[in-house]
This record gives structure tokens, sequence and C-alpha cells, in this order.
């Protein structure tokens, strides 16, 4: 059998400098100025979710430090310490897993190793990826290392729980926080490498593995190469769809659309193909909330901003619903569609949740709100439909409230039988002889004075 010489696209389309990164200008713009200016730390913390460039900022990262002849910022990518970093086989670039060594003795040779300078590079570097998954015992052995390393000594820890490092290192570290690529951004990388690979891809097919990738670009690329592999040279929407269980552009903006009219039998039907083609449900009410809060995007900062996570097409459709509605209604649409979202991780019936929470979000769409009402009014009252009315004008209104009559009660008279039995009792306690001598042993208290009181 020929061995295949195939590079997989998340390999082979690996960014390699700085200007190949896609989505993260905050950091590279932090890290590129860091080079020019030599202010570079002890240790760096990039924190972000799966396949957005953690590994890859860091390795780029590391080729900048110790290339031998750098482009401004950049690595030239030439140099033997660049493609030894690239290939992972520098001797002064150790790149360490923690997710399986992560213990104390897997740090041990770390501390050992930094003690000696690196071998051809100006710097030694340590690549630590998934740091949370440490112990706490092999972060301590680090700490010292960490606090003070030598001069000719830089850390680079990567991880996608950054809530689970201890705040001891990250006090100790430059924290970056990498954000998911946005959707129109993979697009754009999507249609560079199937221009450089001769693939013939429908640009809603791309889109579909955007959206399918939930903004991780290595994820997007191992799509592609999954459904060249099954389809060819041409790759088509349905193909992509099919591998992710998503609904198409159309069919969601088309959904969007009734929901924003009212249509309430559209969105049945919608719904309804959509379970019968066995499209994800639960999927299905996150690209809803995307697309409305697009539509609050760009009704609040207009088509033109980067906000936007959506691409051309996409922007036109935006444009065309946004007009007429009110950005309020728009507003509790996406209220209702993410309390959707959080009841469907929960219910059994996910079809009549989603029907029942849609129809819901369509009256709130097409009922009025108290500004529009307000602002009606008020129009109407320019046109001089409507009279002033000063506060002087709104007739008083006086209650009188009648007085209530206080009755007498009558206060049934004592029994005299009663009393004459209470008072013979009372008689019969005062001349009792012990009540007498305790009373001689409280000074100034006498029979008498009771007898008075009485």
């Amino acid at each position: 059998m020929q061995e295949s010489s195939h590079i997989s696209l998340p390999l082979k389309y690996r960014p390699m400098t700085f200007d190949d990164v896609v989505g993260q200008e905050h950091v590279v713009r932090t890290l590129r100025h860091a080079i020019e200016t030599g202010r570079i730390a002890n240790a760096y913390l990039f924190i972000g979710p799966r396949g957005i460039g953690k590994t890859t900022m860091s390795r780029i990262f590391a080729k900048a430090m110790n290339c031998l002849s750098p482009k401004g910022s950049e690595p030239c990518g030439e140099c033997v310490n660049c493609r030894e970093i690239a290939q992972s086989r520098s001797l002064d670039v150790t790149e360490l897993d923690a997710a399986s060594h992560n213990k104390v003795e897997d740090v041990k040779p770390i501390i050992e190793a930094v003690e000696f300078k690196p071998s051809s590079s100006r710097y030694k570097i340590f690549i630590i990826d998934e740091c949370h998954m440490l112990s706490n015992a092999a972060w301590n052995a680090l700490l010292k290392t960490l606090e003070e390393p030598p001069p000719y000594v830089r850390f680079i820890f990567a991880t996608t729980e950054g809530d689970k490092v201890l705040a001891t290192i990250i006090s100790r570290c430059q924290r970056f926080d990498l954000r998911r690529i946005q959707t129109n951004d993979i697009v754009s990388r999507l249609e560079h490498v199937c221009r450089a690979e001769g693939i013939d891809a429908e640009k809603d097919a791309l889109l579909a593995i955007a959206r399918g990738a939930e903004g991780g670009m290595r994820d997007a690329l191992s799509s592609l190469d999954q459904l060249i592999s099954f389809k060819g040279d041409k790759v088509t929407e349905e193909d992509a769809l099919g591998v992710f269980g998503l609904v198409s552009r159309s069919q969601l903006e088309n959904l969007a659309g009734a929901v924003l009219k009212g249509d309430v039998a559209a969105i049945l039907k919608a719904i309804e193909t959509f379970d019968s083609a066995g499209k994800n449900m639960r999927r299905l009410s996150g690209e809803l909330l995307s697309h409305f809060r697009n539509l609050v995007v760009l009704q609040a900062l207009g088509p033109e901003s980067k906000s936007l996570e959506a691409t051309q097409e996409q922007i036109k459709t935006l444009v065309e619903q946004s007009r007429g509605v009110d950005a309020g209604r728009i507003f509790k649409v996406c209220d209702q569609i993410a309390e959707m979202e959080d009841k469907l991780r929960y219910v059994l019936s996910v079809r009549t949740l989603i029907e029942m929470s849609l129809i819901r979000a369509s009256r709130i769409a097409t009922v009025a709100t108290i500004e529009e009402l307000m602002r009606a009014v008020k129009a109407l009252k320019g046109e001089g439909d409507l009279p002033e009315i000063s506060l002087g004008q709104i007739p008083s209104v006086s209650v009188s409230v009648p007085e209530i009559q206080r009755e007498s009660v009558a206060v049934p008279k004592q029994d005299e039988s009663v009393k004459e039995k209470d008072f013979s009792s009372r008689q019969a306690i005062l001349d009792d002889p012990q009540l007498n001598s305790i009373l001689s042993a409280i000074p100034g208290a006498t029979v008498a004075d009771i007898r008075e009181r009485r």
C-alpha cells in the first residue's frame, strides 16, 4: 500500500506568522508591540475556547522571540530556530501537555532545565498547554521559578478554562482572553483555502460550515476537509447542512421573517419541516437568537458595524427585515428565544416548546408597544387632531364620606351576688394571719394600707 502524503487542512493551513492569525487582532497587536520594544514579560497566559489559536499563537510568539533574522515583529519562518519550533523539535522551546503530564514529577524537568542557558536561541521557552490540569502540588513546585525566572527564561500557558487556574499564577502572568472567531472571518478564511486547494464550494456551504464550527477555525477546517473527502472538488450547501444538522440560511431567515410578521401558520410549517428532516432543533434556537441579535446590532450601529456576525448576503436580508420593525419588539423577541433556549436543556418535547415559544414571540413582534402608542399620540397631537388638555381643565371630584355615628355601648351591670362573693373572698385573704406575718417583714407595708387601697 502506498503511503499517503496528504496533510489535513487544519495542519496545512495553520498560521505561521502574526499576519496569518484570524480574529485575534487585540492579542496580536500587544504581542507585536512587546517584540518591537523588547518589553517581554516573564509569563503569558492565553485563555479561550477550543480551536481559536491558543497553541498556534504560543508557537508564533516563541518563533518571534527566538528568530535569527526577524522581519520587524514577524518571525522569518526560514531560519533554523523558526523551522525547529514549527516542527516541535527545538531544544530551547519545550512543550508540555498538562492534560497528561500534571504531576510534580512532570514539572521537575522544567525546574531543572531552567538552570541551563539556551543552546542557540535568545530565550529558553516553556509552553504548557491545558495548564488548568496541573495539580496544586505541581503549581506550587513551579511557583518560585515562575515568579523569579532567570532572564533568559519565558513561560507561555494556554488553557480553555481560565477560571480553574490559581489566582497566584494569574497574578504572575500577562493574561490574554482570545475570543471566538466571527462567522464572516471564518468564511473568508475558508474561501482562501478553497481557492488554494482548487475546491468549488458554494458560499452558503462555507457559511454553514462556519455556523457549525461555533467560532472555532480548527473545527471549520476539519469539517471542510471531511466534506472534500466525502464529495470531492465540489461542495454544496446541502452537503454541509447534512453534516451539522443545520437549516439553510434562507430557511432560517424565512422563519425569522415569519416571527416578525406574526405568521403563525408559516412558523408551524417550518418547524414541522425541520423536525421531519431530522434537523438539530436545539441548535435552531441558538441560530435564531444569533439572527435576532444581529437585527438589534444593525438597528443600533448600522450595517457597517464590525459587531455584526454576518456575511454581506446576510446583512442585505437583515436590512430588509429591520425596516419598519421597532427595536423594542426585537429585543423582547430575543428575550423570549433566550428563555426558550434555557428551557430546552430540560424539556422532553422539544418541538412543542419551540412551536409555542415562537408563536409567543410572533405575538410579541406584532403587538404594539407603549413607546409606539406614545409616538402615535404625539403625532396626532402635532396634527391638531387631539386637543391639548391642561391640568386646570380636569374637573375636580369631591367625595363626601358620611360621618360614622358612634353608638353608645351598654355595659352590662355586674351581678350583685357575684360582687358580694368576690368581696367576701378578698376580705378573707386580708384577714389571713400568714399574710400579716409576711407584710410585717416588709418595711412600710401593712394590712391597713391594702385595705385602704382596695
